[in-house]
């Protein structure tokens, strides 16, 4: 299987909608309120990232075959004062017939690549602490630095945070080309 990962642009808004859509519902069943899940709409997310896209600087890749987007990841300036971390990783999501094959691995290296670029130093994730990709992060070299408490569809959840002190362990190679076989 051979894929790419390159900047997404304002035409993959609603494969990058399918693919968010489509991974909350498989990764989070049985974590967030199955209501939640059915109520989420590939239409409503589409128009969310058009907007997103269209921000004056979007940071934001996908992840492609020949024939289709099957993830994508963003990010850009860290959201939370509280932490000592610059740049974050605000979303990382792949189909579930393309996890476990490196993609997700480049997808990070991708975002940390482009904050390091733009003169980032760190980064923190946020991510559901019964999320089964918590230990993704962990292979990635993400230390578990905080947690707080979330809210969806009426449940009570934790969100805990991942960070990276260092860009430099996540982003090793500077071509800023990313291709891979799986």
């Amino acid at each position: 299987m051979e894929f790419r990962i390159r900047k997404a642009t304002l035409d993959d808004a609603d494969s990058i909608a399918r693919v968010h859509v489509e991974s909350w519902q498989t990764t989070y069943a049985g974590v967030v309120p199955q209501a939640y899940l059915d109520s989420l709409s590939i239409d409503a997310r589409a128009q969310n990232w058009r907007q997103h896209l269209t921000a004056a600087d979007p940071l934001m890749v996908v992840a492609e075959d020949a024939s289709q987007v099957f993830g994508f990841a963003c990010g850009g300036k860290q959201r939370d004062p509280s932490f000592a971390y610059d740049g974050e990783l605000y979303a990382i999501y792949l189909l579930r017939a393309w996890q476990r094959q490196g993609i997700g691995r480049a997808l990070a290296r991708a975002v940390a690549l482009d904050l390091q670029n733009r003169s980032f130093r760190s980064m923190i994730v946020w991510v559901l602490q019964r999320n089964p990709a918590v230990s993704f992060y962990k292979a990635l070299g993400g230390v578990r630095v905080g947690e707080k408490p979330i809210e969806i569809g009426g449940a009570r959840l934790t969100e805990v945070a991942f960070g990276w002190s260092s860009l430099a362990a996540l982003a090793p190679d500077s071509t800023g080309a990313v291709t891979g076989q799986g």
